[in-house]
This record gives C-alpha cells, sequence and structure tokens, in this order.
C-alpha cells in the first residue's frame, strides 16, 4: 500500500538523524527569514539534519515542481553536494508536485503537513493523541496514496495488468476509510466523556481555563511552575500535543481548573485542526484562555495573530483572553502587568522560568475570576488542608 514519506531512522536519539535539504520560497509575505527558522526548528524537532537552505522568489507556485525548472536543478546539486537523503519544502505541496520531484530528485521529498504530522505521531502519549495523529495521517494519505502504485501507469493492455493495480489501490482506499470510519468514532466517545468531564466541573461551578499560544512559547513552562506538575517541557516545537489539566488553589478563589493544549503554528495543516477538534475543544468550554506569548521574539505579533486565526477556526475567539507576554528574562524587560481602557489587566509580563511575574499572574487570574463570579463553593475554598490541589490529576 503507498505510504506517505516517512522519517524512517527519525523518533530516538540513539538513531541517526537523516540529512535534510530544506527549500523555502519567497512570495512577498512578511516573515519570510522567520518562517525559514521555523522550518528548521521543524525539521530538528522531527529528527532531521538540515545541511542547506535552498531559497528562491516567485510570485506564484509552479504548477509541476512548485519552484522553478532552474530551481530544482540547485537543490539536485545541494542532494549530491551534501549526500542528502531527503529534501523538505516550507510549503504544502501537491501530490503530483511531491511525486515529480521525488522523480527529478532521486530522494524523499516532505512538504510541511507531512512534517508536522510526522513530529505529532512522534510525540503524541496519550490514547486520544495517538488516534488524532493516525487519523489526521490516513486523511492525507488518501490524497497521496497513487504515489504507491505510479509503476502501474506504465503498465497499457494486457490482461491481468491494469485491472489488478486499480483493484489493489480501491482495497486500499476501502481499508483506509473503513480505519477512518473506525477511529471517528473513537474520537467521538472520548469527545463525549471529556465533555461529561466538563459538564462535572460546570455542576462543581470550578472556574476553568486553559493555556493557547504560539508553539515554544512556553506554555507547558508555565504550567509547570503554576501547578509543579512536572509535564514535558522542552526548547522545541510541539513538545506537548495531549491536553493536561490540573487543579490549582488560588485564594481568595479556591479551586480552579488549567489545561495545558497543543501549541499553534502557522500553516497548521487543517486535517490536524479538524483531527485535535475534540482536544482543542477544552478551549472553547474555558472560562479564561492565558493566550502565552514569547515576549523575545521578533515575531510575537504575527503569532498573536495566527493563534486568534486557529481560535476563530475552532469558534473560540469569543472567550475571554488574558495575555501572558512570557520570558521577560531573555527580552530583558521587568515584570509588571498592564491595564486596559476599563481598568482591567489586560497583560501581565512574566518569565516561566525564573518565576518573576507569576504572583502578578496569580493576582489577574483570580480578580477575573470574582468578577464573572464563577467560583468554587464556600466548602471547596475551606477544605485546603485536605489535600494539595495542584497535584490532583486529570489528564486527558
Amino acid at each position: 500500500m503507498g505510504t506517505m514519506p516517512a522519517f524512517e531512522t527519525m523518533g530516538t536519539p540513539e538513531q541517526a538523524k537523516v540529512g535534510a535539504i530544506l527549500v523555502g520560497v519567497d512570495f512577498g509575505k512578511v516573515g519570510f527569514d522567520a518562517s525559514l527558522e521555523e522550518l528548521t526548528l521543524l525539521a530538528k524537532s522531527a529528527g532531521a539534519e538540515p545541511l542547506q537552505i535552498v531559497t528562491g522568489k516567485r510570485t506564484s507556485p509552479d504548477a509541476a515542481y512548485y519552484v522553478g525548472s532552474g530551481k530544482v536543478d540547485e537543490i539536485i546539486q545541494a542532494v549530491h553536494l551534501y549526500g542528502a537523503e531527503m529534501v523538505i519544502f516550507n510549503h504544502a505541496l501537491s501530490p503530483a508536485q511531491q511525486r515529480n520531484l521525488e522523480k527529478r530528485l532521486g530522494c524523499s521529498v516532505v512538504d510541511r503537513t507531512s512534517l508536522i504530522l510526522d513530529i505529532f505521531a512522534q510525540r503524541a502519549k496519550s490514547h486520544e493523541g495517538k488516534v488524532q495523529v493516525e487519523l489526521a495521517q490516513l486523511q492525507h494519505l488518501m490524497t497521496r496514496l497513487v504515489r504507491g502504485w505510479t509503476h502501474l501507469e506504465r503498465q497499457k493492455g494486457g490482461i491481468g495488468l491494469r485491472g489488478p493495480g486499480e483493484t489493489q489501490l480501491e482495497t486500499d482506499r476501502r481499508l483506509i476509510g473503513a480505519r477512518v470510519k473506525m477511529l471517528r468514532s473513537k474520537l467521538d466517545k472520548l469527545q463525549r466523556q471529556r465533555e461529561t468531564q466538563r459538564r462535572s466541573r460546570s455542576r462543581s461551578r470550578t472556574f476553568s481555563m486553559s493555556l493557547v499560544g504560539y508553539t515554544n512559547a512556553g506554555k507547558s513552562t508555565l504550567f509547570n511552575s503554576l501547578t509543579k506538575a512536572g509535564t514535558y517541557a522542552a526548547d522545541q516545537l510541539f513538545a506537548t500535543l495531549d491536553t493536561t489539566s490540573r487543579r490549582i488553589y488560588l485564594a481568595p478563589v479556591g479551586n480552579v481548573v488549567i489545561s495545558d493544549t497543543v501549541g499553534f503554528i502557522r500553516e497548521l495543516p487543517h486535517q490536524l485542526v479538524a483531527a485535535f477538534r475534540a482536544t482543542l475543544e477544552e478551549t472553547v468550554h474555558a472560562d479564561l484562555l492565558l493566550h502565552v506569548v514569547d515576549a523575545s521574539s521578533d515575531m510575537r505579533h504575527e503569532q498573536i495573530q495566527q493563534v486568534n486565526e486557529v481560535l476563530e477556526g475552532i469558534e473560540a475567539d469569543d472567550v475571554p483572553q488574558l495575555i501572558v507576554m512570557n520570558k521577560i528574562d531573555l527580552a530583558g524587560i521587568e515584570p509588571h502587568a498592564e491595564l486596559d481602557e476599563e481598568g482591567k489587566v489586560h497583560r501581565v509580563f512574566v518569565s516561566a522560568v525564573t518565576g518573576e511575574g507569576l504572583d502578578l499572574l496569580r493576582e489577574a487570574i483570580a480578580q477575573f475570576a470574582l468578577e464573572n463570579a464563577k467560583v468554587a463553593g464556600e466548602e471547596t475554598r475551606s477544605d485546603q488542608h485536605v489535600s494539595d490541589p495542584r497535584f490532583d490529576v486529570m489528564d486527558s
């Protein structure tokens, strides 16, 4: 059966890294250099070793190769010069473009969508996360299934030559279709379970908030600093894929629930947005979104916009936001809070690593919770001595 380009030697530190040539095309949009830096991080996060970046300028993609024929020759030279095993494009390629490029380059070609899918496949830990990733991969694969049977295209005429290929292809499609249907059924069940948990929290009037933000903005580090949860956090893209929730105690509010979610990124494959909708729905049903921003990034304003676009796509754009400007230790900024025109805290500047500004953040959250009257009952507030609520686990 045809398969997506895969990083067969990636995944663990013990395995050899795949040497890759990175390709980016400048269409005149803002942030091209930053997007190349992001591509390098994505490649490294997947386990590739970037050997060279080939860039070019175009007004629109080439129909056959995405880049021009001359640029294809330049990529071929780079592949031969560095002995690269793979070429990674910073763009979404059509099945035909990917097939044409692999024929010309003589090596595996991976586009941005496949690259992100591969990273997600490596990082998913929970059952729900793995189901979501597999569903996204299969949906992506179905558009490229014919790539595995291109050798049959040249077999013209003759009984038993062309037919079996078509039959096999249809068999593959039916098998994948059945698997997709089963995975969607599983996700629906998991989504219903998650909804039951949310209703339970709603009945207890527990204030809930979700961490959202661009990937690598420091959400998981902030989550750990607030909850002492010890969840995985690393200086890499998509370190967190599975939503994790914890209860923390905030005086004078009482118990509140905070959830860590997957990071957003520009041009996030639509298959992943759809597949991870159940996970991202934690943000839809939150009382407050803590929008974590890397204050040290030159692209922070564009990243805020990218996150808000995804939130709009999952219908969470009407959930109140508190901007958390993180990594002030790297940006050389002192911890402080900024007020909006109504005199309410709009932004808090913190460092999740050093802990600077976290008291200001807790105060801002508590103020919002009290103003919105979504607080735990009095019996919950007076029950601090029973157990430390910071370590109540509600992994999704």
